[in-house]
C-alpha cells in the first residue's frame, strides 16, 4: 500500500473509534465529568478549605492537574481495551489482520482513538475546574507533551490488556486492581513532601507519580520530582510499550477471544 492508502486506512480506524465513543457519549464522556465535579466539590472545596495551601497554591488548584491526568489515564485506557477486545470478540479483527494494511497503522489507529477520548475528557474536566478555581498554564509545551504522551502510553496499555484478555472480566482486572491504586497513590491528592522518607522513596516506583508531577509543573510550576527526568521516563516507557504492543499484534498473540 502507498502512503495515501495507508493514511486513508489510518484515518478510517481513528474516525470509527471516535464515532464509537461519541455515539455513546452518555456512557463515555458524561460519567467522568460528573465524577470529577464531585472530586472538585468534596476534595477541593470541603477538604481543601481545611488544608489551606500546598506549595504556595490553594489545595483546589493543586489537585486539578492530578484530576485531569487521572481522567486522561482512565479514559484513554478504557477506550482501547474495550474497543479492541470488542473486535476480537466479534472476530472482525481477523479482517484487519489479513488485509494489506500495515500492523503499525492498525495499532496507531486504535491508540489515537484512545488518545482522542482521553484528551477530550481532559478538556471537559479542565473547563469544569474553571468553575471552582483559577488556572494559568506556566509551560504550555510541557502540558501538551505530557498529556499526549500519557494518553498514548495508557492507550497502549489498554491494547495490551485487550490482547491478553480472554473474557470481559479480564478487561476490568487491570483498571480495578492496578490503575486505580497507582492513580490514587500517584500524588493526585497530596504532595510527596507530606510523606515519610520510606513512603516517599517507595512512591518513586509508581510511574504515575512522574506523569502527575510533570503535568502539574506545566500548569502550576511546582513538582515533587525532576520534571526532565519525568518526561524522559514517560517517553522511554511509551516507546517500549509501543514496540511490545506491535510485537503482540504482529505475532497474532491472543487474537482469538
Amino acid at each position: 500500500m502507498n502512503r495515501s492508502q495507508l493514511w486513508i486506512a489510518f484515518t478510517t480506524i481513528v474516525i470509527k473509534e471516535v464515532r464509537r465513543f461519541m455515539r455513546i457519549w452518555s456512557q463515555t464522556l458524561l460519567p467522568p465529568a460528573i465524577t470529577m465535579t464531585l472530586y472538585f466539590v468534596i476534595f477541593g472545596n470541603l477538604v481543601g478549605s481545611q488544608i489551606g495551601s500546598t506549595h504556595g497554591v490553594s489545595y483546589m488548584q493543586y489537585i486539578v492537574p492530578g484530576l485531569v491526568m487521572m481522567a486522561i489515564i482512565t479514559n484513554s485506557y478504557s477506550n482501547v481495551v474495550s474497543s479492541f477486545f470488542g473486535v476480537k470478540f466479534q472476530r472482525s479483527i481477523e479482517e484487519l489482520l489479513v488485509s494489506p494494511v500495515s500492523h503499525h497503522v492498525v495499532l496507531l489507529g486504535f491508540v489515537m482513538g484512545g488518545v482522542a477520548r482521553g484528551l477530550l475528557v481532559a478538556i471537559i474536566v479542565t473547563i469544569l475546574s474553571l468553575f471552582f478555581t483559577h488556572l494559568g498554564i506556566q509551560h504550555v509545551g510541557i502540558v501538551v507533551f505530557t498529556a499526549f504522551v500519557t494518553a498514548v502510553l495508557f492507550s497502549l496499555g489498554g491494547f495490551i490488556n485487550a490482547v491478553y484478555a480472554r473474557t470481559f472480566d479480564d478487561v476490568s482486572i487491570v483498571p480495578t486492581f492496578v490503575l486505580t491504586p497507582l492513580t490514587y497513590l500517584g500524588g493526585v491528592f497530596y504532595s510527596m513532601d507530606q510523606l515519610s522518607p520510606f513512603w516517599k522513596t517507595l512512591s518513586l516506583i509508581n510511574p504515575i507519580v512522574y506523569m502527575v508531577n510533570a503535568f502539574r509543573y506545566g500548569i502550576l510550576g511546582v513538582s515533587d520530582v525532576s520534571v526532565w527526568a519525568s518526561l524522559g521516563f514517560i517517553s522511554i516507557f511509551c516507546v517500549a510499550m509501543y514496540f511490545f504492543a506491535y510485537r503482540l499484534l504482529h505475532n497474532g498473540t491472543g487474537m482469538r477471544a
